[in-house]
């Protein structure tokens, strides 16, 4: 019956201390220290709503914006991951060959580890402004200027390639609209 009771007080205490205690020191770190990632890194638009994360991809059809790379869980979080074709899936290749013949680079071409990467490289986002300058009637200088804000803003770099967070650069685009 010592043991037990042991036992139980041993229980109680560590379930208190990693359960309750450990978590919301953790939860207090990270709202102190990084506030904007521990809630999720928030993208909000010029009017402040919040219109998705910039850690996850998402697509819309218009063809104002640039496109992130394909997903194979159609963006959805929770289905998240690779498609799981071999590279000698026929179905697989017929996509890549289909999106490099319609001019694509081969990371528009095949999806991420994950489906969610909400980053390209900066020749890829650059390559889709073509579309993007027409369908927002854009001059040649507001052109200009937008590719200059990808050449400003582009992260990574050292160690790893450089790439552009693509929620991001949709969220620029608005605002090239908005200034003069």
């Amino acid at each position: 019956m010592k043991t037990f009771l042991t036992s139980a007080r041993l229980l109680a205490v560590l379930t208190l201390l990693l359960g309750g205690l450990y978590p919301a020191l953790v939860w207090a770190i990270g709202q102190a220290a990084f506030p904007a990632a521990a809630n999720g890194s928030l993208a909000r638009d010029a009017s402040g709503r919040v219109v998705g994360s910039a850690l996850l991809a998402q697509t819309t059809p218009h063809p104002r914006y640039v496109q992130p790379r394909p997903s194979a869980a159609d963006y959805a979080t929770v289905a998240s991951g690779a498609s799981s074709l071999p590279w000698t899936s026929a179905k697989l290749n017929d996509r890549v060959k289909a999106a490099i013949a319609a001019g694509e680079s081969a990371s528009l071409a095949t999806t991420s580890g994950s489906g969610l990467d909400p980053h390209l490289p900066p020749a890829d986002a650059l390559g889709q402004f073509d579309r993007i300058a027409t369908a927002r009637s854009w001059t040649p200088a507001a052109r200009t200027r937008a590719e200059a804000w990808v050449a400003a803003h582009l992260e990574g770099g050292q160690l790893s390639p450089t790439y552009v967070n693509v929620l991001r650069l949709n969220l620029a685009l608005d605002s090239f609209d908005r200034t003069p």
